[in-house]
């Protein structure tokens, strides 16, 4: 049994066929999957996909990407997402150095008032961070005290980076990227050294795609089934079984998210 911790699925790519998908990623063994918020629009429709489906969750959050959405109006009407329970986490919220889509202030501006507002409500928070280590270190190191839980989804950094992050005890996102030879054979190495209680795997769907796929398949929309090939990646480089990887990671996930037991496991 799976958990993908970060599923883009209110992306338009998964309208016409969201059902099929979740069959999908069901028959596949995801038992449960977090709905990544990333934009206020974005973050009320995880949440509603996350009441609407017993298997799914949320996150809200301003990606660094949008940074500048961040007004007061705007952290006020995520506290609100933030009081339903289906949604877990306080993000997606960081730092994007490498496309810069937003001013670099305004990154940082909007990142602290997330985590005002992850200090203010206890939760865990759910970040993103791509070329922009130091300074993310720098900054989540100021209210690390006060933090609860923390993940770095989809890490894609070097050494340093990755050991600044565990020192700050934040656990860590691996998605399809591991599964790049292009850019990703880094991480076939530092995956060894992420503890074992702070490992988590997720999709990133409809993005990263493992391109270990076999056969390749026709489309490039990455799916949370293929998650499995993402647990089956991370367990051969950490000399694992499947099944050890696939235990462990949902087991962190469903303690970081605070998660019921899937449906089939309530009684």
């Amino acid at each position: 049994m799976l958990i993908d911790i970060g599923a883009n699925l209110t992306h338009d790519s998964f309208e016409h066929d969201f059902d099929d998908v979740l069959e999908r990623a069901f028959d596949a063994g995801v038992t449960q999957l977090v709905v990544t918020g990333a934009s206020m629009e974005g973050s009320e429709q995880a949440a509603e996909l996350a009441n609407r489906h017993e298997a799914l969750f949320a996150t809200a959050g301003v990606h660094p990407h949008h940074a500048e959405e961040t007004t007061r109006e705007a952290i006020a009407t995520l506290r609100g997402f933030l009081e339903n329970d289906r949604v877990k986490a306080v993000g997606e919220t960081g730092l994007d150095f490498f496309r810069d889509f937003s001013p670099r202030p305004a990154q940082i501006k909007s990142f602290e008032q997330h985590i005002e507002l992850a200090i203010e409500t206890g939760l865990p928070m759910f970040l993103h961070e791509r070329d922009a280590h130091p300074t993310f270190a720098e900054v989540l190191s100021a209210y690390r005290d006060e933090l609860n839980d923390l993940v770095v989804h989809c890490f894609t950094g070097e050494k340093e980076a990755l050991y600044a992050y565990l020192d700050l005890d934040c656990h860590i996102g691996i998605t399809g990227w591991i599964c790049d030879e292009r850019r990703g054979k880094h991480l076939l190495t530092l995956v060894k050294d992420i503890p074992t209680e702070r490992l988590m795997i997720e999709t990133d769907a409809p993005y990263l795609m493992p391109r270990n796929i076999k056969p390749k398949p026709k489309t490039r929309r990455n799916e949370p089934h293929y998650l499995t090939v993402v647990c089956e990646t991370v367990a051969e480089c950490r000399e694992a079984t499947i099944e050890a990887v696939a235990s462990q990671t949902s087991a962190n996930a469903r303690r970081f998210f605070n998660l019921p037991a899937p449906p089939d496991q309530a009684s």
